[in-house]
């Protein structure tokens, strides 16, 4: 976490964070200045058991539920302290062993109850989001990162998320239903003997991520950036310094190939005793740390790279940010849909004129669909991808869209983000709306209504690139009363684009009340002088 080093004048803002994990509840303060440099005041830890429970027996159960309360109840007199009163101020969230568990909304309901904070469920979306907002800082000052493929991987106690960086860009986001206590407890549960439990583990382990070679550059150099508890624990005893918030701490992957052997051979009560861990650390601490080695082993690294940054930072940056997209990270939402666009071989430069035209028409058009910039990245995705159907049929291909979308992973848009997103890519043309279409009415009135707009937005960038020749490329939008005349420059027949755009306006026209028309702006012509006689 990164500090404040020079006197600021704006206001000084007190946040907190507060990650309801598998393992344990954690809470960090920090001070935001007016320049939005962040520093951390106070960190706190509790261990509970909710991903034994929902690992175990599929729901969270009562006492952990109350544990949870308790503790949860602590930190809000912490808060009290600090005076951080303000909803926007507080941003509690909870992922794997919550998200998982069946009774999940009870939970959440009981925990608003008795203390009043709201928990958010992260999906692997958004965890990598918040994640590569963590890691920016890193990337910015590791050059050296920007010049091979980096890995930078996470294990937790039910998942493990990772990115890839290609030129500090994300080229893939994946999360592996793999975690320390997530094996941990399905192995109990097969009552496997101590003796075999590292060899189990390792061919489960094998299982999961072999698949990740495949996305390897046998040509390009891997890295491979380790973050998490466990393996900064790790990295402590091997090299014998605590990992730092300004540098990276590297040890090779012999060292913690022997080091994981070493706690296979303990028991929990040695490693509670020996290194002052809790009970439930010492129960995963020696899983954890052979995913890490296994991955090291699986993309050829000799020497892991340890990262101080956590979950906390990222959510901390977001506040700092007031939770807003900055334009590095929508580049990055948009770069993982031209690759989705790509596997789907749509035609490129249709997609892309598509889509300008529609950033310019959004841009254009705010005082009348009055939504905020995310919602423009979100147009502009679904206008990238809108004909990716046609890689399944020529037939229905706003459907077949729609179904593609839904089912991909796009880096930085949750699975509320994609269905958005496909929904305005499958209303892109044929049937409007209707409360009959499930995935249409399942939305809140508030996205239900901006599915509409960008639809309808969508469907007019498309008639404006009707001859698919890109010749349309600069737009000007003037509103007259209830007119809305689409201006171009100096184009000698438009005919091809108005027929499209009098077939494809009326859901525009309804949704927004304008008569829309398109016009092309007169050529102008320098008068010469009369000849003198």
């Amino acid at each position: 976490m990164s500090t404040i080093h020079r006197t600021t004048t704006g206001r000084i803002r007190t946040v907190a964070v507060i990650d309801v994990g598998t393992t344990s509840i954690r809470m960090a303060i920090a001070e935001i200045s007016g320049e939005g440099e962040v520093r951390l005041l106070e960190s706190l830890s509790q261990g509970v058991a909710l991903g034994k429970d929902t690992f175990t027996n599929g729901e969270i159960a009562r006492s952990t539920m109350e544990e949870c309360v308790a503790t949860l109840k602590d930190y809000r007199r912490k808060l009290d302290e600090y005076s951080i009163v303000r909803p926007e101020d507080i941003r509690v969230i909870a992922t794997s062993a919550v998200r998982e568990a069946l009774n999940r909304m009870t939970f959440v309901d009981r925990i608003f109850v008795a203390t009043g904070l709201f928990v958010e469920t992260l999906d692997a979306a958004e965890l990598h989001r918040v994640t590569y907002r963590g890691v920016q800082p890193l990337l910015r000052a590791t050059p050296e990162l920007f010049e091979s493929q980096a890995f930078v991987v996470e294990v937790g106690g039910g998942s493990t998320e990772m990115l890839l960086l290609n030129q500090g860009n994300v080229s893939h986001s994946q999360a592996f239903r793999l975690g320390s206590l997530r094996m941990q407890q399905t192995l109990a549960a097969y009552n496997v003997p101590r003796e075999r439990m590292r060899r189990v583990m390792l061919t489960e382990i094998r299982s999961h991520l072999e698949p990740l070679t495949e996305l390897i550059q046998p040509d390009v150099p891997a890295i491979m950036v380790a973050m998490g508890g466990d393996i900064r624990f790790a990295a402590s005893q091997i090299s014998k310094e605590q990992v730092s918030d300004e540098k990276l701490t590297q040890i090779s992957r012999s060292d913690l190939s022997e080091f994981t052997d070493f706690l296979f051979t303990k028991r929990e009560e040695t490693l509670v005793s020996r290194y002052q861990l809790s009970f439930p650390e010492a129960e995963t601490i020696a899983p954890a740390l052979l995913i890490n080695l296994t991955l090291a082993e699986l993309l050829g690294v000799e020497t892991v790279l340890i990262s101080n940054v956590n979950l906390r930072d990222g959510l901390i940056r977001d506040l700092a940010d007031g939770g807003n997209w900055s334009a590095e990270f929508q580049s990055q939402i948009i770069r993982s849909a031209w690759k989705l666009a790509e596997k789907y071989h749509v035609d490129k430069d249709h997609a892309a004129c598509v889509a300008d035209l529609c950033r310019q028409l959004f841009r254009q058009l705010q005082a009348e669909h009055e939504l905020d910039e995310r919602f423009e990245t979100f147009l502009y995705v679904a206008a990238l991808l809108h004909e990716i159907g046609t890689f399944i049929s020529e037939s229905s291909v706003h459907k077949h869209s729609m179904y593609l979308i839904m089912n991909s992973s796009l880096f930085g848009l949750t699975s509320d983000d994609l269905n958005l997103v496909a929904l305005v890519a499958r209303y892109h043309r044929r049937a409007l709306p209707k409360p009959s279409h499930q995935t249409y009415a399942a939305l809140d009135r508030y996205r239900r209504v901006a599915v509409s707009k960008l639809a309808a937005i969508l469907r007019i960038a498309i008639a404006l690139d009707a001859s698919r020749t890109q010749r349309v490329k600069e737009i000007t939008c003037t509103r007259n009363r209830n007119r809305l005349v689409i201006s171009v420059p100096v184009i000698d027949d438009l005919s091809v684009e108005q027929i499209s755009l009098r077939r494809n306006r009326q859901f525009f026209e309804s949704i927004f009340g304008l008569q829309t028309l398109l016009r092309t702006r007169i050529r102008e012509t320098k008068s010469e002088p009369s000849a003198q006689l």
